[in-house]
Protein backbone atom coordinates (compact mmCIF):
# COMPACT_ATOMS: atom_id res chain seq x y z
CA UNK A 1 0.00 0.00 0.00
CA UNK A 2 2.80 2.40 0.93
CA UNK A 3 4.65 1.60 -2.31
CA UNK A 4 1.54 2.57 -4.29
CA UNK A 5 0.83 5.74 -2.33
CA UNK A 6 4.36 7.18 -2.30
CA UNK A 7 4.57 7.87 -6.08
CA UNK A 8 1.17 9.58 -5.87
CA UNK A 9 2.44 11.82 -3.07
CA UNK A 10 5.54 12.71 -5.08
CA UNK A 11 3.45 13.38 -8.18
CA UNK A 12 1.02 15.58 -6.26
CA UNK A 13 3.91 17.56 -4.76
CA UNK A 14 5.41 17.98 -8.24
CA UNK A 15 2.12 19.27 -9.69
CA UNK A 16 1.75 21.69 -6.77
CA UNK A 17 5.29 23.01 -7.33
CA UNK A 18 4.62 23.53 -11.05
CA UNK A 19 1.36 25.38 -10.34
CA UNK A 20 3.05 27.66 -7.79
CA UNK A 21 5.93 28.32 -10.21
CA UNK A 22 3.45 29.26 -12.93
CA UNK A 23 1.62 31.61 -10.56
CA UNK A 24 4.88 33.34 -9.66
CA UNK A 25 5.68 33.84 -13.36
CA UNK A 26 2.20 35.24 -13.96
CA UNK A 27 2.92 38.03 -11.46
CA UNK A 28 5.30 39.57 -14.04
CA UNK A 29 2.23 40.40 -16.18
CA UNK A 30 2.85 41.28 -19.84
CA UNK A 31 6.63 41.06 -19.34
CA UNK A 32 6.37 37.30 -18.78
CA UNK A 33 4.55 36.83 -22.10
CA UNK A 34 7.08 39.01 -23.93
CA UNK A 35 9.96 37.00 -22.43
CA UNK A 36 8.33 33.69 -23.34
CA UNK A 37 7.72 34.75 -26.95
CA UNK A 38 11.23 36.17 -27.27
CA UNK A 39 12.81 32.92 -26.11
CA UNK A 40 10.55 30.37 -27.85
CA UNK A 41 9.75 31.93 -31.24
CA UNK A 42 11.65 30.14 -34.05
CA UNK A 43 14.45 32.17 -35.63
CA UNK A 44 14.65 32.61 -39.40
CA UNK A 45 16.85 34.64 -41.70
CA UNK A 46 15.67 37.92 -43.18
CA UNK A 47 15.50 36.25 -46.59
CA UNK A 48 13.24 33.52 -45.18
CA UNK A 49 11.01 36.14 -43.54
CA UNK A 50 10.62 37.91 -46.89
CA UNK A 51 9.71 34.60 -48.52
CA UNK A 52 7.08 33.93 -45.82
CA UNK A 53 5.52 37.35 -46.50
CA UNK A 54 5.56 36.83 -50.27
CA UNK A 55 3.86 33.44 -49.88
CA UNK A 56 1.12 34.93 -47.73
CA UNK A 57 1.85 32.62 -44.80
CA UNK A 58 0.95 33.64 -41.24
CA UNK A 59 4.00 32.67 -39.21
CA UNK A 60 5.30 34.33 -36.07
CA UNK A 61 9.10 34.41 -36.44
CA UNK A 62 12.23 36.03 -35.05
CA UNK A 63 14.89 37.76 -37.14
CA UNK A 64 18.04 39.64 -36.24
CA UNK A 65 20.21 42.10 -38.08
CA UNK A 66 21.52 45.64 -38.28
CA UNK A 67 19.17 48.62 -37.99
CA UNK A 68 19.22 51.02 -40.94
CA UNK A 69 17.23 54.16 -41.77
CA UNK A 70 17.38 56.89 -44.41
CA UNK A 71 16.38 59.85 -42.24
CA UNK A 72 17.24 59.17 -38.59
CA UNK A 73 17.03 61.98 -36.04
CA UNK A 74 19.36 62.98 -33.20
CA UNK A 75 18.89 63.11 -29.44
CA UNK A 76 20.46 65.67 -27.10
CA UNK A 77 23.75 63.73 -27.22
CA UNK A 78 23.73 63.77 -31.07
CA UNK A 79 23.14 60.01 -31.30
CA UNK A 80 21.24 58.93 -34.44
CA UNK A 81 17.86 57.48 -33.46
CA UNK A 82 15.01 55.75 -35.25
CA UNK A 83 12.61 55.56 -32.29
CA UNK A 84 12.18 57.53 -29.08
CA UNK A 85 9.39 57.25 -26.53
CA UNK A 86 9.05 59.61 -23.56
CA UNK A 87 6.49 58.89 -20.86
CA UNK A 88 5.57 60.88 -17.78
CA UNK A 89 4.15 58.61 -15.09
CA UNK A 90 2.69 59.13 -11.64
CA UNK A 91 2.78 56.58 -8.86
CA UNK A 92 -0.32 55.46 -6.99
CA UNK A 93 0.50 52.85 -4.37
CA UNK A 94 2.87 50.39 -6.02
CA UNK A 95 1.97 51.12 -9.65
CA UNK A 96 3.15 53.71 -12.15
CA UNK A 97 0.50 55.12 -14.50
CA UNK A 98 1.36 57.17 -17.60
CA UNK A 99 -0.40 60.49 -18.01
CA UNK A 100 1.67 61.66 -20.99
CA UNK A 101 3.11 59.51 -23.78
CA UNK A 102 5.10 61.13 -26.60
CA UNK A 103 6.65 59.21 -29.50
CA UNK A 104 9.02 60.17 -32.28
CA UNK A 105 10.01 57.67 -34.96
CA UNK A 106 11.05 57.23 -38.57
CA UNK A 107 10.72 54.17 -40.84
CA UNK A 108 13.64 51.79 -40.47
CA UNK A 109 14.66 48.30 -41.60
CA UNK A 110 16.56 45.27 -40.35
CA UNK A 111 19.39 44.26 -42.69
CA UNK A 112 21.16 40.90 -42.89
CA UNK A 113 23.75 40.85 -45.63
CA UNK A 114 21.99 42.03 -48.77
CA UNK A 115 18.52 41.18 -47.46
CA UNK A 116 16.31 43.74 -45.74
CA UNK A 117 12.90 43.78 -44.05
CA UNK A 118 10.95 46.68 -42.59
CA UNK A 119 9.60 47.13 -39.05
CA UNK A 120 6.06 48.40 -38.45
CA UNK A 121 7.07 51.08 -35.93
CA UNK A 122 3.46 51.96 -35.16
CA UNK A 123 2.97 48.53 -33.60
CA UNK A 124 5.71 48.93 -31.00
CA UNK A 125 4.24 48.94 -27.51
CA UNK A 126 5.05 46.70 -24.57
CA UNK A 127 7.23 44.66 -26.91
CA UNK A 128 10.00 47.27 -26.92
CA UNK A 129 12.79 45.96 -24.66
CA UNK A 130 15.63 48.43 -24.12
CA UNK A 131 17.48 49.89 -21.15
CA UNK A 132 15.30 52.84 -20.12
CA UNK A 133 16.55 56.15 -18.82
CA UNK A 134 14.61 57.42 -15.83
CA UNK A 135 14.42 60.56 -13.74
CA UNK A 136 12.25 60.62 -10.60
CA UNK A 137 10.80 63.63 -8.79
CA UNK A 138 7.43 65.00 -7.72
CA UNK A 139 4.52 66.64 -9.50
CA UNK A 140 5.69 69.98 -8.13
CA UNK A 141 8.77 69.73 -10.38
CA UNK A 142 6.58 69.75 -13.53
CA UNK A 143 3.71 72.12 -12.79
CA UNK A 144 3.02 72.79 -16.47
CA UNK A 145 3.01 69.10 -17.50
CA UNK A 146 1.00 67.29 -14.82
CA UNK A 147 -2.82 67.33 -14.57
CA UNK A 148 -4.15 70.21 -12.51
CA UNK A 149 -5.91 67.80 -10.15
CA UNK A 150 -2.69 65.96 -9.19
CA UNK A 151 -1.28 66.48 -5.70
CA UNK A 152 2.08 68.33 -5.97
CA UNK A 153 3.62 65.71 -3.63
CA UNK A 154 2.77 62.81 -5.96
CA UNK A 155 5.88 60.91 -7.13
CA UNK A 156 6.43 61.45 -10.86
CA UNK A 157 9.03 59.99 -13.18
CA UNK A 158 10.13 60.60 -16.75
CA UNK A 159 10.92 57.36 -18.59
CA UNK A 160 12.73 57.47 -21.95
CA UNK A 161 13.12 54.45 -24.26
CA UNK A 162 14.97 54.83 -27.54
CA UNK A 163 16.46 52.80 -30.37
CA UNK A 164 19.65 53.88 -32.11
CA UNK A 165 20.29 53.60 -35.83
CA UNK A 166 23.73 52.07 -35.24
CA UNK A 167 22.68 48.99 -33.26
CA UNK A 168 21.83 45.38 -33.99
CA UNK A 169 18.33 44.26 -33.07
CA UNK A 170 16.22 41.17 -32.58
CA UNK A 171 12.67 41.56 -33.91
CA UNK A 172 9.78 39.13 -33.42
CA UNK A 173 6.59 39.46 -35.43
CA UNK A 174 4.54 38.43 -38.47
CA UNK A 175 6.17 39.05 -41.87
CA UNK A 176 3.63 40.69 -44.19
CA UNK A 177 3.92 42.56 -47.49
CA UNK A 178 4.49 46.27 -46.91
CA UNK A 179 1.23 48.19 -46.73
CA UNK A 180 -0.90 45.14 -45.87
CA UNK A 181 -0.99 45.41 -42.09
CA UNK A 182 -3.96 43.82 -40.40
CA UNK A 183 -3.82 45.81 -37.18
CA UNK A 184 -5.11 49.23 -36.18
CA UNK A 185 -3.41 49.54 -32.78
CA UNK A 186 0.05 49.36 -31.30
CA UNK A 187 -0.62 46.01 -29.61
CA UNK A 188 -1.98 47.51 -26.36
CA UNK A 189 -5.32 48.72 -27.61
CA UNK A 190 -4.10 52.29 -28.15
CA UNK A 191 -4.21 53.97 -31.56
CA UNK A 192 -1.05 53.33 -33.53
CA UNK A 193 1.49 56.15 -33.26
CA UNK A 194 1.90 58.21 -36.43
CA UNK A 195 5.06 57.41 -38.37
CA UNK A 196 6.72 59.60 -40.94
CA UNK A 197 6.31 58.44 -44.51
CA UNK A 198 9.43 56.71 -45.91
CA UNK A 199 11.56 58.82 -48.20
CA UNK A 200 13.94 56.11 -49.48
CA UNK A 201 13.54 52.62 -50.84
CA UNK A 202 10.53 50.85 -49.36
CA UNK A 203 11.17 47.18 -48.41
CA UNK A 204 8.92 44.53 -49.91
CA UNK A 205 7.93 43.16 -46.49
CA UNK A 206 7.80 44.24 -42.87
CA UNK A 207 7.35 42.70 -39.44
CA UNK A 208 4.19 43.59 -37.55
CA UNK A 209 1.89 42.42 -34.77
CA UNK A 210 -1.25 40.34 -35.23
CA UNK A 211 -3.49 37.59 -33.89
CA UNK A 212 -3.11 38.85 -30.34
CA UNK A 213 0.70 38.64 -30.46
CA UNK A 214 2.80 41.78 -30.09
CA UNK A 215 5.63 43.09 -32.20
CA UNK A 216 8.80 42.67 -30.12
CA UNK A 217 12.05 44.56 -30.65
CA UNK A 218 15.15 44.55 -28.50
CA UNK A 219 18.68 45.81 -29.05
CA UNK A 220 19.94 43.70 -26.11
CA UNK A 221 21.30 40.20 -25.89
CA UNK A 222 18.56 37.71 -24.88
CA UNK A 223 19.91 37.23 -21.32
CA UNK A 224 20.07 40.99 -20.72
CA UNK A 225 16.60 41.44 -22.23
CA UNK A 226 15.24 38.87 -19.76
CA UNK A 227 16.76 40.81 -16.86
CA UNK A 228 15.13 44.02 -18.08
CA UNK A 229 11.76 42.27 -18.43
CA UNK A 230 12.11 40.86 -14.90
CA UNK A 231 12.56 44.40 -13.61
CA UNK A 232 15.69 43.41 -11.70
CA UNK A 233 13.64 41.22 -9.36
CA UNK A 234 16.05 38.27 -9.16
CA UNK A 235 14.34 36.80 -6.09
CA UNK A 236 11.10 36.15 -7.95
CA UNK A 237 12.86 34.62 -10.94
CA UNK A 238 14.91 32.33 -8.68
CA UNK A 239 11.81 31.27 -6.77
CA UNK A 240 9.97 30.46 -10.01
CA UNK A 241 12.98 28.52 -11.33
CA UNK A 242 13.27 26.53 -8.10
CA UNK A 243 9.56 25.68 -8.08
CA UNK A 244 9.47 24.66 -11.74
CA UNK A 245 12.70 22.68 -11.52
CA UNK A 246 11.62 20.98 -8.31
CA UNK A 247 8.24 20.14 -9.83
CA UNK A 248 9.84 18.49 -12.85
CA UNK A 249 12.22 16.48 -10.63
CA UNK A 250 9.38 15.32 -8.36
CA UNK A 251 7.23 14.25 -11.29
CA UNK A 252 10.14 12.39 -12.88
CA UNK A 253 10.85 10.67 -9.56
CA UNK A 254 7.20 9.68 -9.17
CA UNK A 255 7.08 8.19 -12.68
CA UNK A 256 10.35 6.32 -12.16
CA UNK A 257 9.19 4.97 -8.79
CA UNK A 258 5.86 3.81 -10.22
CA UNK A 259 7.58 2.17 -13.20
CA UNK A 260 10.05 0.31 -10.99
CA UNK A 261 7.25 -0.83 -8.67
CA UNK A 262 5.25 -2.12 -11.65
CA UNK A 263 8.05 -4.10 -13.32
CA UNK A 264 9.87 -5.35 -10.21
CA UNK A 265 7.64 -8.44 -9.64
CA UNK A 266 8.21 -9.60 -13.22
CA UNK A 267 11.96 -9.09 -12.83
CA UNK A 268 11.96 -11.11 -9.59
CA UNK A 269 10.16 -13.97 -11.32
CA UNK A 270 12.82 -14.02 -14.01
CA UNK A 271 15.70 -13.59 -11.52
CA UNK A 272 14.74 -15.23 -8.19
CA UNK A 273 17.94 -13.95 -6.58
CA UNK A 274 16.36 -10.48 -6.47
CA UNK A 275 13.39 -11.63 -4.38
CA UNK A 276 14.74 -9.71 -1.40
CA UNK A 277 13.83 -6.46 -3.17
CA UNK A 278 10.10 -7.27 -2.95
CA UNK A 279 8.56 -6.74 0.49
CA UNK A 280 6.53 -9.71 1.80
CA UNK A 281 3.58 -9.36 4.17
CA UNK A 282 2.73 -12.52 6.16
CA UNK A 283 -0.91 -13.55 6.36
CA UNK A 284 -2.72 -13.70 9.68
CA UNK A 285 -2.73 -16.94 11.67
CA UNK A 286 -5.68 -19.30 11.28
CA UNK A 287 -6.11 -19.35 15.05
CA UNK A 288 -8.13 -16.46 16.46
CA UNK A 289 -6.24 -14.02 18.67
CA UNK A 290 -7.93 -13.47 22.03
CA UNK A 291 -8.88 -9.88 22.79
CA UNK A 292 -7.36 -8.89 26.11
CA UNK A 293 -8.92 -5.43 26.29
CA UNK A 294 -9.48 -2.26 24.40
CA UNK A 295 -11.02 -1.59 21.04
CA UNK A 296 -9.45 -3.95 18.46
CA UNK A 297 -9.85 -1.27 15.77
CA UNK A 298 -7.65 1.22 17.64
CA UNK A 299 -4.09 1.08 18.98
CA UNK A 300 -5.19 -1.06 21.89
CA UNK A 301 -5.81 1.94 24.11
CA UNK A 302 -9.43 1.27 24.88
CA UNK A 303 -12.60 2.48 23.19
CA UNK A 304 -12.11 5.63 21.19
CA UNK A 305 -11.37 6.90 17.70
CA UNK A 306 -10.50 4.41 14.98
CA UNK A 307 -6.92 4.34 13.70
CA UNK A 308 -4.31 7.03 14.51
CA UNK A 309 -6.14 10.38 14.68
CA UNK A 310 -2.95 12.20 15.61
CA UNK A 311 -1.36 11.49 12.24
CA UNK A 312 -4.53 12.52 10.44
CA UNK A 313 -4.59 15.79 12.37
CA UNK A 314 -0.94 16.46 11.50
CA UNK A 315 -1.75 15.79 7.83
CA UNK A 316 -4.59 18.32 7.87
CA UNK A 317 -2.35 20.89 9.56
CA UNK A 318 0.38 20.29 6.95
CA UNK A 319 -2.08 20.78 4.08
CA UNK A 320 -3.38 23.98 5.67
CA UNK A 321 0.16 25.29 6.15
CA UNK A 322 1.05 24.62 2.50
CA UNK A 323 -2.15 26.37 1.37
CA UNK A 324 -1.43 29.40 3.56
CA UNK A 325 2.16 29.69 2.33
CA UNK A 326 1.11 29.29 -1.32
CA UNK A 327 -1.65 31.89 -1.00
CA UNK A 328 0.67 34.33 0.77
CA UNK A 329 3.32 33.97 -1.93
CA UNK A 330 0.78 34.51 -4.69
CA UNK A 331 -0.75 37.60 -3.05
CA UNK A 332 2.70 39.00 -2.26
CA UNK A 333 4.08 38.58 -5.75
CA UNK A 334 0.91 39.52 -7.64
CA UNK A 335 1.43 43.16 -6.65
CA UNK A 336 4.36 44.44 -8.71
CA UNK A 337 7.17 45.93 -6.62
CA UNK A 338 7.85 49.63 -6.64
CA UNK A 339 10.44 50.33 -9.29
CA UNK A 340 13.79 51.36 -7.91
CA UNK A 341 14.37 54.93 -9.09
CA UNK A 342 17.41 55.44 -11.29
CA UNK A 343 18.76 58.90 -11.79
CA UNK A 344 20.43 59.52 -15.13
Amino acid sequence: MIAAVTPLILGAAGVLALVLGGLVLRTFGAAYRIARLLSTTPAVSVAEANAIAAAGQRRYVRVSGRIDADDEFEDEAHRPLVFRRTRLESRAGRRWTAFEDHRQSVPFTINEGLDTIGVDVGSLGDGLVVVPRESVGTAADLPDRVPSTMDPRTPVRARIEQVSAVEHAIVVGYPVPTGRRTHATNGRGDPAAPVAEPTGTVPAAELTSGRGRPLILTVLEPDEAMRILAGGDADRTRLAAMLLGGGVILLAGALAWAAITAVLPAVVQAIPALSGLVPVALAASAEPTPVTGGDPRSDGQGPGLVGAPGLALLGVIAVAAVAIVATTLYVRFTNPPVDRPRQR
